[in-house]
């Protein structure tokens, strides 16, 4: 597992509907607050990158330090957005295509409203069991 990695999803309408720390437990709140923020600031550079491309996986669109800032947005528009140490593109690739998959069940779910927070201890677990596999 990487030593520093945050996974966010953020809605089409620019709301995180899931956030989740899913490196080595950061040792102060503010490092996760940071995560967040550099997160939530690379969604312009996402915005500019999706539309010159066709391609869902949008690798290190930005970095601050020794992080790098990859993301993979879906048909719908809602962006996967993950914060970590530069590591191999075809990990980071399957992490992203498994959660997509896990995202597209709680969609599906009649009981879940789009756009609002993910709150599945399920979904959260398996999130947490993928990037253990894949990062």
């Amino acid at each position: 597992m990487t030593s520093t990695a945050c996974f966010m999803i953020i809605s089409k309408n620019d709301i995180p509907i899931y956030e989740a720390e899913v490196g080595a437990a950061p040792k102060k709140e503010d490092i996760a607050q940071q995560h967040q923020f550099i997160l939530n600031a690379a969604l312009d550079i996402v915005q500019d990158v999706a539309w010159t491309t066709s391609s869902m996986l949008l690798k290190a669109i930005d970095r601050f330090n020794d992080l790098v800032v990859s993301v993979y947005v879906t048909a719908g528009n809602t962006r996967l957005m993950l914060l970590h140490d530069p590591r191999n593109d075809d990990g980071i690739k399957s992490f992203f295509q498994e959660v997509h998959e896990l995202y597209i069940k709680i969609f599906l779910n009649p009981m879940y409203v789009p756009g609002s927070r993910i709150t599945s201890t399920h979904f959260n677990t398996k999130v947490r069991a993928l990037a253990r596999k894949y990062l």
